[in-house]
């Protein structure tokens, strides 16, 4: 699987996302993507309660730990690279998580505007 340049939407380098949980399509705490991602896991968002209970309410439980795939499940706070398409729809549906800029991948501007995105922009840097 060839990454495709790891450049965020703003047009620098891409920053961590998260290590802690640790987080990307690769696993490498990046939101980092290539070819075969093809739910493109770009958005970094940081998790919020009412995110996480409407995308186990849709179908897609983050919270409950499957360690047989190692992951812990997420918690409000957390950083995650969610779907673009997903981040779309929690838009749509009034409870987008905010997004941090620096480090979501640009092959998110295929499904989300730059518009969008700045509406939800946390400004706290990576920790």
């Amino acid at each position: 699987m060839d990454k495709e340049p790891s450049v965020n939407v703003l047009g620098t380098a891409l920053e961590p996302c998260s290590m802690a949980p640790v987080t990307g399509f690769f696993r490498d705490g990046h939101c980092n993507t290539c070819a075969q991602d093809q739910g493109s896991h770009t958005v970094c968002a940081l998790m919020t309660a009412e995110f996480l209970a409407w995308s186990s309410y849709i179908g897609n439980d983050l919270v409950t730990p499957r360690p047989e795939y190692g992951f812990m499940g997420l918690k409000p706070g957390d950083r995650w690279c969610l779907c673009a398409e997903r981040f779309l729809e929690a838009h749509d549906e009034g409870c987008a998580p905010e997004v941090v800029l620096e480090a979501t991948h640009k092959r998110a501007l295929e499904v989300v505007s730059m518009e969008v995105l700045r509406l939800y922009r946390h400004l706290t840097p990576f920790l």
